[in-house]
């Protein structure tokens, strides 16, 4: 079974010690602009082709905090063209992502904001999340542009 082709790792998702801060940092630094809040906890920026989220740590998390031990980066995503590309992807891989010394982490799920996806760990146990986002997953690189 051939693997859909994705549209890059165009999807990040970090977990922030304080969500005001981070989300100040991104929008005046960087330009991101606000693609969904859907909770005090959680931001969803659009570069216009990219796509960051940023997820406050919980109280009890920050209470333990140590930023020598804990990693921030929650997930990396690759996009695909449609619900429908996910599912294939899953299917393709399931058997065989075992054998690389990767694994399902995740069965895939119909999101709040109308995303789709399912989670994969690579063998370091990094998660990657394969998505389709309807704001960016029809988007097409022009080097041009």
């Amino acid at each position: 079974m051939t693997l859909p082709l994705h549209r890059g790792l165009r999807h990040v998702a970090l977990r922030v010690i304080n969500l005001t801060r981070s989300r100040r940092f991104y929008e005046e630094l960087l330009g991101m602009r606000v693609a969904w809040e859907p909770d005090p906890e959680n931001v969803y920026f659009s570069s216009g082709v990219d796509n960051l989220a940023l997820h406050q740590i919980s109280k009890s998390e920050l209470a333990s905090y140590d930023p020598s031990k804990t990693q921030l980066l929650d997930h990396m995503g690759v996009i695909l063209d449609s619900p429908e590309a996910v599912d294939h992807m899953y299917r393709a891989i399931a058997s065989r992502i075992e054998s690389l010394g990767g694994r399902i982490a995740k069965e895939p799920k119909q999101h709040r904001d109308g995303s789709y996806s399912f989670y994969l760990a690579d063998p370091d146990g990094n998660l990657i999340q394969a998505l389709y986002e309807p704001a960016i997953s029809k988007l097409r690189f022009n080097p041009d542009a």
